[in-house]
C-alpha cells in the first residue's frame, strides 16, 4: 500500500561553509527555516555539536528564540538535545520558556550521545558518567520537572515559567535501545538513519510494540531522518552523488572538512577500499532526480510505516540546497504559505 501525504521536514546543522564563517552558517540557518516554511515543510530542527570548526550549530534551545521570530508557523525544535551534556531542570526551563514564547510549536528532541567527543561531554557536565542508567534517570526527572510533580525533603522543584504547554518530547535513535526508551517514556520516536544506515524496519516496530501511552502522546508516532539532495538533471545528481561520497568518506577517515565542490573532486577516482566504505554508508543518504528521489522515500516511508520524513542536505552550494528543498516540496505536493 502506497503511503499517501508524506510529510516533509528538515534537520539542519548549520555546516560552515568553505570560505565563509560560523555566523554566514547560522544565518544560513535562519534562511532556510524561512524558506522551507514557505514551501510547506512540518518542522525545522537544529543540531547540538561540539569542538568542531565546520558546524556552528552548538546551542539549539539558543538558535530556536531567533528561528520562532522569524518564522510563523513550522514547528521548530532540537534534533537534539543531548541530554547526558545538561541538567534536567535547565533543559525542562529552556523549553518550557521556548513554549511559552511559540506556544504549540516546540519539539523537545533529545539523544544521548556526546555531540562531539568525550572529553568535550565531560567539560560540559563533569559528572556525565555516560551511562544509560544515568541517562534514564534524567529522562525521569525531566518528565517530574515538565508534570510539575518534581520536589524534595524541603518541598516542590518547578521548572520555570509555566508554560500553557510543554513541548513534544522526541528520542533520537539509531537502533532498537532507544527506540524501546521512547516507548518506555510514551514520546515520539526519531529514527537517524542518516547516521546509522543500516538502521531497519525493526527499529520502528519494537517501538510500537512496547509503546506505553503518556500524557503527552497517547499512539506512537514516529518519523525517518536521512540525507536527501534532489537534483534537476541526472547529471546534477551524479555531481551531488559524487561530492556526499567524498564528504561522508573524509568523516570515514576523521578528517572533518566542509563539504567540497565538485570542481574540488571531478577528478578523484575512489579506490576498492572507499568504494566498499561508500557501499556500505549508502543507507545514509538518498540522491538523484525527483523521481529517483520519490521512489526511494515513498519506499522507506512504506518499510519503516512512517509518513513523515525529515531531510537533511548537506552540501558545498547554499543554491543546491535550496533547490532540493523546493524540488522536493514540489515532488511530494506540499502547500506553499504566503511569505511575510
Amino acid at each position: 500500500m502506497t503511503k499517501k501525504n508524506i510529510k516533509l521536514s528538515v534537520l539542519d546543522q548549520s555546516i560552515v561553509r568553505k570560505g565563509f564563517t560560523a555566523r554566514d552558517a547560522v544565518m544560513e540557518t535562519i534562511a532556510t527555516a524561512k524558506f522551507t516554511e514557505n514551501l510547506g515543510y512540518h518542522r525545522f530542527w537544529v543540531s547540538e555539536h561540539h569542538n568542531s570548526d565546520i558546524i556552528a550549530g552548538s546551542a539549539p534551545e539558543l538558535l530556536l528564540v531567533k528561528l520562532g521570530d522569524e518564522t510563523d508557523t513550522i514547528r521548530i525544535g532540537s534534533g537534539g538535545i543531548m541530554l547526558p551534556n545538561h541538567s534536567s531542570l535547565k533543559v525542562a526551563e529552556n523549553f518550557r520558556m521556548l513554549e511559552t514564547l511559540f506556544p504549540g510549536r516546540i519539539d523537545l528532541g533529545m539523544g544521548r550521545a556526546p555531540g562531539g567527543d568525550r572529553i568535550t561531554a565531560t567539560l560540559l557536565n563533569p559528572s556525565n558518567d555516560f551511562s544509560e542508567e544515568r541517562y534514564l534517570t534524567q529522562l525521569e526527572h525531566l518528565q517530574a520537572f515538565f508534570t510539575d510533580t518534581a520536589g524534595t525533603q524541603y518541598g516542590p522543584i518547578l521548572a520555570v515559567p509555566q508554560s500553557p504547554g510543554i513541548p513534544a518530547q522526541w528520542i533520537l535513535s539509531s537502533s532498537g535501545g532507544s527506540s524501546s526508551i521512547a516507548a518506555k517514556f510514551g514520546m515520539g520516536l526519531a529514527v537517524a538513519k542518516f547516521i546509522n544506515g543500516h538502521a531497519t524496519p525493526d527499529v520502528v516496530n519494537t517501538y510500537r510494540q512496547q509503546f506505553q501511552p503518556s500524557a503527552q502522546l497517547q499512539e506512537p508516532d514516529a518519523f525517518l531522518a536521512i540525507s536527501v539532495l534532489c537534483a534537476p538533471t541526472p547529471e546534477k545528481a551524479n555531481q551531488l552523488r559524487k561530492q556526499a561520497h567524498y564528504f561522508f568518506l573524509q568523516f570515514e577517515k576523521g578528517k572533518f572538512m566542509p563539504p567540497p565542490s565538485y570542481e574540488e573532486i571531478k577528478d578523484y577516482e575512489f579506490s576498492y577500499d572507499e568504494l566498499a566504505i561508500i557501499e556500505r554508508n549508502k543507507g545514509r543518504i538518498v540522491v538523484g532526480t525527483q523521481q529517483e528521489v520519490k521512489e526511494q522515500l515513498t519506499q522507506l516511508a512504506e518499510d519503516f510505516d512512517v509518513d513523515e520524513i525529515m531531510v537533511t542536505s548537506m552540501t558545498h552550494s547554499r543554491d543546491d540546497r535550496f533547490k532540493s528543498f523546493e524540488l522536493l516540496a514540489e515532488t511530494f505536493e506540499l502547500t506553499t504559505t504566503a511569505h511575510r
